[in-house]
């Protein structure tokens, strides 16, 4: 046996060993004959997946509003400032749009998941025009950078506010003030006396929607 009969033999249990395991290479697909059609069929696709998207990622009262999700929590700093440089922009449009702070409602959180989809959690802040996603603090920022992102903004209603959106007097742009029925505290005493209730008036921290401004 010469020595070009041993290396095929090596060669042929090496392969069939690896076959019994599984980790036979598997070979490459073609693609060159697809180039032709693939411009198109993508150009096709992404139309219908972008009426998808903006259906199904408008987030309620969104249909022909801006609306921006943020985090007033300094305990992620980068997140943070995230919120802060998105808003600052916005602001310095001086277009209206709706901040729902995820932080001062659990309900804005969930329905930031809901909308994004995905299964996911989503870090904010998040940008929604016209009920059309925009993406978050990178895509946002690429946009503007590319002159692109005020174009966006046609047709949506203008303020004379340079800082503060709403300019309401009620809850200093908050858009929340202290519940006036439990001061806070979310808990009232049930009606006949006795034990504390659960306040059906705030949130989870306490707080009811600005009645003059939400």
């Amino acid at each position: 046996m010469n020595n070009s009969t041993v290396v095929s033999s090596r060669k042929e249990r090496f392969l069939h060993k690896l076959k019994l395991i599984g980790l036979v290479p598997q070979p490459q697909t073609n693609y060159l004959h697809l180039k032709k059609t693939t411009p198109q069929i993508k150009e096709a696709e992404e139309e219908e997946h972008h009426d998808e998207v903006a259906a199904v990622r408008c987030p309620p009262g969104g249909a022909e509003a801006a609306i921006l999700y943020t985090t007033s929590l300094r305990s992620i700093r980068k997140t943070f400032e995230d919120c802060h440089s998105i808003r600052f922009l916005l602001q310095s449009f001086k277009v209206a749009f709706q901040e729902r702070d995820v932080a001062m409602d659990l309900g804005f959180r969930d329905e930031l998941w809901k909308v994004i989809g995905g299964g996911g959690r989503v870090v904010p802040p998040r940008l929604f025009v016209r009920g059309k996603y925009i993406g978050g603090a990178d895509e946002v920022i690429t946009l503007h950078e590319q002159g692109k992102l005020r174009k966006l903004f046609d047709g949506i209603p203008t303020v004379g506010l340079p800082a503060g959106n709403c300019g309401c007097a009620g809850c200093g742009n908050l858009r929340f003030v202290v519940c006036t029925n439990c001061n806070g505290r979310r808990k009232v005493v049930a009606i006949g006396g006795g034990d504390f209730v659960r306040c059906l008036e705030c949130n989870e921290n306490g707080l009811m929607k600005c009645r003059i401004c939400s």
